[in-house]
């Protein structure tokens, strides 16, 4: 996975709430466990019309103005089922970070398992991103993942991140490079507890 300490980026709009995972990306998308490729079908059936396979030019992603590593939305994104196909959707076209007033358990797991950071925020503070994002796209949010914030004009609030997490993301680990990192002190442990049973 790649490192994620500071990111500056435009962001995309999407102002809506309920956002649940068979939206981000259908089931019928589900047959690969190869993690590339979903990105083509994130959000398939908002971008696209369903009998003709045309854009939906009303849709954000499909407009130009729009672009960044950053996903503002609704309220409760993620919910629905347990599919960790969503968050590779969203890592595959480009989103680094999620920013939503609320995000369920399991979405949220898989997000950060893989490299995606989902950032809340208060509901006024969401108002106004989306607000100003979708009125000026050119404006840019900043997430500092070592200070755990996100700022958008002039203004900052604080994220809640798991501890391991935030290591795992500033190095870009996932669980198995963790582990590696700590070859070298699990190797020491495991001597010290041969030399306590030996005595």
């Amino acid at each position: 996975m790649q490192k994620l300490i500071i990111l500056k980026s435009r962001a995309i709009p999407l102002p809506v709430e309920n956002i649940d995972t068979d939206q981000i990306i259908p089931a019928r998308f589900l047959k690969s466990i190869d993690k590339s490729g979903f990105g083509n079908n994130l959000f398939r059936d908002w971008r696209y019309n369903v009998h003709t396979n045309e854009e939906n030019p009303d849709f954000v992603l499909n407009n130009k103005k729009y672009s960044g590593e950053i996903l503002v939305a609704g309220n409760n994104f993620g919910c629905g089922s347990s599919r960790e196909h969503a968050a590779w959707a969203l890592t595959d076209y480009g989103f680094k970070v999620v920013v939503s007033s609320f995000f369920a358990d399991i979405f949220k797991g898989n997000a950060l398992n893989n490299g995606l950071l989902p950032v809340k925020v208060s509901e006024e503070f969401l108002k106004e991103i989306l607000k100003e994002s979708t009125e000026n796209p050119e404006h840019e949010i900043t997430v500092d993942v070592e200070k755990q914030t996100i700022t958008f004009k002039n203004k900052t609030e604080n994220f809640e991140l798991d501890s391991y997490k935030k290591i795992c993301l500033i190095n870009g680990y996932d669980d198995i490079d963790f582990l590696i990192s700590k070859k070298q002190t699990i190797h020491e442990f495991e001597l010290k507890k041969h030399k306590v049973y030996e005595n």
